[in-house]
Formats: structure tokens, C-alpha cells, sequence
């Protein structure tokens, strides 16, 4: 799916950030075609990827002129800043930009170098699904069901794959591979006990599938947590409320990873007005969407790439501290 923005209805609003003379940088900026990439359109990151492309569009008075492409998740989004021309912003966890700039597989072919910083996206929280009827009341009851990992080749299933590994759950689950997209009608059929989705709470995936069927999100405990981040320590501790989705009364403990959205091919004044404008818009954004309540400056130094240097002074006037190595 390719989404082409052409009308905004993002109003101005206080800034999160104390941001100068952004307005004015507006007439400035040359004719930009940006592309935005993040992720299903099921999921809560394609959502937010179209409020970003229609503020942008509307606050650069259509100088940026903005189109979201669905994604497969953020691996496509990494393999893509390797090869695509023309300015590209996509999201992705730091753990693959730095898998990428290493070489590492699937990253071993394509030029990561230019991937630059751009500012923190709500961090993904993990979500393990299951129908309700199917006796499943925890991580470790999984064992002998059917359980897909997330979409086929996504960092979803990545990181699925890890997490059940240190559970020792691996060689006790059947796991077919398929799109992310088919896991909710999967479970509906009655042809798996349960899906990993990876995406910030709530996701509008696992929200239409609870209004349609009895299903349950499984709490880690709090040994499996520590596990879990004694793994990946930039990972943390996180609690989806009791309610957030239907029929799920209990908080549910499970664990989150940070996320940033990444800049490649983009000019310093392009990069500095889309990095102002979030940090200006942001509380405007949280309102009409929550998830960008919880994104702060501070989140900048967990995101590994070097900042876009047309940033750097931004972030700098704001008073966020940078990480040499991100210079």
C-alpha cells in the first residue's frame, strides 16, 4: 500500500521542545520528494508514519511532498536505505542499523554508510497473542502449540526467535512462517494457538482481533524479563494496562526495544525542518495519538547511527546531550 498525502488536518501546537525559528525556515526548504516507510498497515507505526507525512506536508506548506509505502517491517526498511535513491525516512530498532553498518546478514549487501539520526519513534512493545480457549496462561505454556513469530523475515520474528531461544522453548513449538497479516485469521481458523506481533501498544492489529475473538496477551515473569534484557540490555520492562484491549482485564508484563526513525539521501535543510517540526508538533501529535506521549529528547542517545549533521546544532541549542560516537 502506498499512500500519497495531499491534505493535512495536523494543527499547530505548542512546542515540545523550546524550537526557534522553525516557521520561517519553511520558505527555505527546496521541493522535497520524501518517502516514509515503517510497516504494515495494520500496524500502530504505519499510522503514525501518515500523521508525520501529513504534518510535514502542512507545515512545510507543501514544499515536502510526502508518500507512505507500506512495509514488511524493519528489516525491508534497513535493506532499502542501502540501495533506494532520493530522500528516504524510515524507522527501524538500533539494533539493525548497527547489524547493517557491520555487514552483518541480511545486511551484507547495499551501502548502509549514509544512514543517518533523526529523532526517537515510540519503542515496540512485544506482544505475544493467543486464543483464549486454547489453555495457554503463560510464555512457558506454549510449549507443543503452534505459535507463528512474527511476519516472515521481519525483526519481529528476529527477536521472537531469540526470546523463545533463551526460554528454551524453541525445539517445543510447531512455528509456520507467513506474513504478519495473516496471523489474526490464522488464530480465527483455529490453524495456530497464537502469533508474536512486535509494534506499539496499543496495535491496532491486535485490537481488531480481540473485538472479533477471545483472545489473550501473555505476561513474561519476571525471570523471563530479566533474561530477555540481559540480552538485549537496551531493551526494558514495560506493562500493557489491563484493559487496553478487549476482554484483557489483567495488566500484561511484558518487555519493549527503542526505535528511531532514519534518515538516507536527505539534505541538511530538509533534515533539520522534519527533526524541529516533530519536536514542535509532538504534543500535538500525542494528542491525536497517544503512543508519541511517552518520546522523549533523552531517547536520541539510544539510537546508535551518527545524528544527520544538518541536526546536530538543533539538538545541541536544545540542550541534548550526544554521544560522541553519534557525531
Amino acid at each position: 500500500m502506498t499512500v500519497r498525502i495531499t491534505l493535512s488536518k495536523t494543527r499547530r501546537a505548542a512546542a515540545a521542545l523550546g524550537v526557534a525559528g522553525v516557521a520561517a525556515a519553511a520558505p527555505a526548504l527546496a521541493d522535497t520528494q520524501l518517502t516514509l516507510k515503517s510497516a504494515s498497515s495494520s500496524s500502530s507505526y504505519y499510522v503514525m508514519t501518515v500523521q508525520l507525512a501529513e504534518m510535514l506536508r502542512a507545515e512545510s506548506d507543501g514544499a515536502i511532498q510526502p508518500t507512505v509505502e507500506e512495509s514488511q517491517g524493519s528489516v525491508q526498511n534497513v535493506m532499502e536505505a542501502g540501495a533506494r535513491p532520493g530522500a528516504f525516512l524510515f524507522t527501524s530498532p538500533p539494533n539493525l542499523i548497527d547489524d547493517a553498518f557491520a555487514g552483518n546478514e541480511p545486511f551484507d549487501q547495499g551501502d548502509f554508510d549514509g544512514i543517518r539520526t533523526l529523532f526517537p519513534m515510540p519503542f515496540i512493545t512485544i506482544h505475544f497473542v493467543v486464543r483464549a480457549d486454547s489453555g495457554i496462561e503463560s510464555v512457558s505454556d506454549l510449549a507443543g502449540h503452534t505459535f507463528i513469530p512474527g511476519g516472515t523475515g521481519t525483526f519481529c520474528a528476529g527477536q521472537t526467535a531469540t526470546v523463545l531461544d533463551l526460554l528454551d522453548l524453541t525445539d517445543d513449538l510447531d512455528m509456520p512462517e507467513m506474513e504478519l497479516a495473516g496471523a489474526p485469521d490464522a488464530l480465527r481458523n483455529n490453524q495456530a494457538d497464537g502469533y508474536a506481533t512486535c509494534s506499539s501498544h496499543p496495535t491496532p492489529q491486535v485490537q481488531e482481533l480481540a473485538a472479533t475473538l477471545d483472545v489473550r496477551v501473555l505476561s513474561f515473569t519476571e525471570a523471563e524479563r530479566e533474561r530477555i534484557i540481559g540480552e538485549n540490555p537496551a531493551a526494558g520492562a514495560v506493562t500493557i494496562a489491563g484493559g487496553t484491549y478487549a476482554g484483557q482485564d489483567a495488566d500484561v508484563e511484558t518487555v519493549a526495544v527503542p526505535v528511531g526513525a532514519y534518515g538516507t539521501n536527505m539534505d541538511d535543510e530538509t533534515a533539520r525542518f522534519v527533526v524541529a517540526q516533530f519536536w514542535q508538533q509532538r504534543e500535538d501529535l500525542a494528542e491525536e495519538n497517544p503512543w508519541w506521549a511517552g518520546v522523549t529528547p533523552e531517547l536520541v542517545a539510544q539510537l546508535s547511527a551518527p545524528l544527520h549533521p544538518g541536526v546536530i546544532d538543533f539538538y545541541e541549542q536544545q540542550g541534548v546531550e550526544i554521544p560522541d560516537d553519534m557525531r
